[in-house]
């Protein structure tokens, strides 16, 4: 089964250890994981953000005043799913180290996190939606060989 297509732009703040993130993000990974999570074909901008952004991101859009690890900005959902994952690399990296799981995975567990939220997908807005997100979750990161995050 072909995946679907994917024009990616793949951005990287200025911040501090923005290094670990970019090893951590190669664009070749990235546009896997968002391809096997999506349904259609796709125009995405990943963009990684420190915690300043990604606190005044959240604050704007959402009106929480803290730094979220993704934020989710989608455009159009049919024919082509159009959207903005912005993840917060600090948030991301004290996940990841919490959770014990590598950057990596933790990285490519959130990309598919937000590219569901991107075809409207949505874990809050019922026990049901969430437990049908989280089960998508699973499958999908199974099948790159990415364990369970939950």
């Amino acid at each position: 089964m072909a995946l679907p297509a994917l024009s990616l732009s793949l951005q990287f703040g200025r911040f501090k250890g923005v290094e670990r993130h970019r090893a951590a993000l190669p664009r070749h990974s990235v546009a896997r994981w968002i391809r096997h999570a999506l349904d259609s074909d796709g125009e995405i901008t990943v963009r990684i953000v420190d915690a300043e952004e990604g606190q005044r991101l959240n604050r704007e859009f959402r009106g929480k005043d803290y730094a979220t690890n993704v934020l989710t900005f989608d455009y159009a959902q049919s024919p082509v799913v159009m959207a903005d994952l912005v993840l917060c690399a600090p948030v991301v990296a004290r996940e990841a180290r919490e959770q014990r799981k590598t950057l990596a995975a933790h990285y490519a567990h959130l990309l598919v996190h937000g590219t569901l939220h991107a075809q409207g997908w949505d874990h809050e807005t019922s026990d049901e939606d969430a437990e049908a997100m989280e089960a998508r979750e699973i499958e999908i990161l199974g099948g790159l060989g990415i364990k369970n995050p939950y």
